[in-house]
């Protein structure tokens, strides 16, 4: 057999596991454990899990910067305990008001990260001020911790201050997710000033010693935020910061157009299935999508998943992305470099949360503003720069997007949750792993674990090269499809986390094997 007949080899080779945790008080779960370990310090403190996730989110702008942050939106899902019921917080972006959709002229060029769009001149609408739209994510935190949460808001956003007063831990992640953004991070001052020390990425010593990154702007911020509460980042200080800086450099973005933005508090989409009811969110996300699948799904006779099984996901998933992209549009991540995160947290008291929050791209639109040190997010790029597509760019317009929380309760009662980043693969994740759960029987760690198949891209799929022969010939079947591992770097495959609540009260949470900075903290 000669080399160019073999096939490729993996571009790693190893057994990875992450064992689920358990927690009396409570488990938080996310892609980087300092993080999840703050939010569960929450449930020390009499906090639940509302103010766990939070906590949380704010914690991540500081250690996992690139994937969300002050400067971006997003949705959570959550099963409220006082309420026997599950809400939704919609804090996804909008487009400004003075957005001027004839500043995305078109060059004629296939654009660029892969996201699908025809290029726009000067790729406006990937980077720069020009990409900036409203941001969310501090009204939606705000709007949960009010409506939900027990501890006072500038509790939640302390420790966040004390991890930017020290500034991101550099590690070999930080130097891979830099490094693949340095030549747009150096374009912009405060970015390059931060993120590209010395005019390089930041590297790990060879040695016990740790080093960090400066982030006092972030941090005075996040003072700011605490003391003054969230509304600030819209009709505050920090919104005058805000505007000024993205004004100055050529972007739309306006004090008007912050003090007009609220999260919103909506009921969720609710789809029954055997013992479970799924709950997620409405509108432009991938919640309908989801509905659409699950729609096409015929009850499972095996035991376990095997061909059958993976040729009807396979089947369902194409058929609901095609639906969506015919009637509502491409979002615009196709998750190759997306840059969500999601956070899950559960507590005694019997609140779920899925939180996902994103800037879009790694890093959004790579200008770090130097006012404020918030990274700001590019959620234009969410919107078809073509005119006279259902998501086309629009002032004031909300763009369709692919987050993808859930909530499953089993007879009223919370029961598990999966959310994960990765752009148009998180709903064909997510979907697969409540049916891995609810059909077949599997706890959270075996699901996360289980080998799953994307189908966000309807012309050629993939799927885990560790499924046998069968399997593959049943997806192939349904569209032609790829072999691919469960690589850590580049991913195929969506990066999913959940949790659960036993019939006792017992809270578990479990996470994504090959997230290598992921954990799960529990108390």
């Amino acid at each position: 057999m000669n080399a160019t007949a073999r096939p490729p080899v993996p571009f790693e080779n190893w057994t990875i596991t992450k064992p689920a945790r358990r927690g009396r008080k409570g488990v938080v779960v996310a892609q980087e454990a300092e993080a999840a370990g703050i939010g569960a310090d929450m449930f020390e403190s009499g906090g639940n899990a509302v103010d766990a996730a939070i906590a949380t989110a704010l914690a991540l702008s500081v250690t996992e910067p690139w994937m969300s942050g002050l400067g971006g939106g997003g949705f959570m899902v959550a099963y409220i305990a006082s309420e026997r019921a599950v809400k939704v917080i919609d804090f996804g972006m909008v487009a400004p008001g003075q957005l001027d959709p004839s500043d995305f002229p078109l060059t004629g060029s296939q654009g660029a990260e892969m996201f699908g769009w025809p290029q726009v001149k000067d790729d406006a609408n990937i980077h720069g001020p020009k990409s900036i739209a409203v941001p969310g994510a501090v009204a939606g935190y705000g709007l949960a911790a009010a409506t939900f949460g027990r501890r006072p808001w500038s509790e939640l956003v302390d420790p966040a201050i004390e991890l930017a007063d020290r500034g991101h831990r550099v590690t070999w992640w930080t130097t891979l997710q830099v490094a693949a953004e340095a030549g747009l991070l150096a374009r912009y001052p405060a970015s390059r000033a931060v993120w590209l020390p010395g005019g390089f990425p930041p590297s790990m010593l060879p040695a016990t010693t740790t080093s960090f990154l400066s982030m006092q702007a972030l941090a005075q911020s996040l003072r700011v935020l605490a003391d003054e509460g969230p509304r600030s980042l819209y009709e505050g200080t920090l919104a005058r910061s805000v505007a000024t800086d993205v004004k100055a450099a050529g972007g739309y973005l306006s004090e008007a157009d912050l003090a007009a933005y609220s999260a919103r508090l909506t009921e969720p989409l609710q789809l029954a299935r055997g013992e479970a009811v799924y709950h997620l969110p409405r509108g432009l996300t991938a919640g309908p999508t989801f509905a659409q699948a699950l729609s096409q799904l015929s009850a499972f006779k095996s035991r376990k998943p095997d061909a059958v099984t993976y040729r009807a996901y396979a089947t369902a998933l194409v058929d609901a992305y095609r639906g969506r992209l015919e009637s509502l549009g491409h979002a615009g991540d196709d998750g190759t470099q997306s840059c969500t995160t999601h956070i899950s947290a559960a507590d005694a008291d019997g609140n779920l949360v899925m939180l996902t929050t994103t800037l879009l791209s790694p890093f959004g639109s790579r200008m770090v503003l130097p006012g404020s040190g918030i990274l700001m997010n590019n959620g234009i790029n969410w919107f078809d720069p073509r005119p006279g597509r259902p998501n086309s760019l629009a002032p004031g317009k909300r763009p369709l997007s692919n987050m993808c929380p859930m909530v499953a309760t089993r007879n009223g009662a919370p029961w598990f949750g999966y959310g994960a980043s990765g752009g148009r693969k998180i709903m064909p994740a997510v979907f697969q792993l409540a049916s891995f759960t609810n059909d077949f029987g599997m706890d959270l760690e075996t699901a996360l674990a289980h080998p799953r198949l994307d189908a966000s891209d309807i012309d050629t799929l993939i799927h885990d090269g560790r499924l046998d022969t069968a399997v593959a010939a049943a997806i192939n079947a349904v569209a032609p499809s790829t072999a691919w591992g469960p690589t850590t770097f580049p991913s195929m495959y969506a990066n999913p986390s959940g949790v659960a609540i036993t019939v006792d009260g017992e809270c578990l949470g479990a996470v994504h094997p090959y997230s290598p900075v992921s954990g799960v903290a529990a108390a």
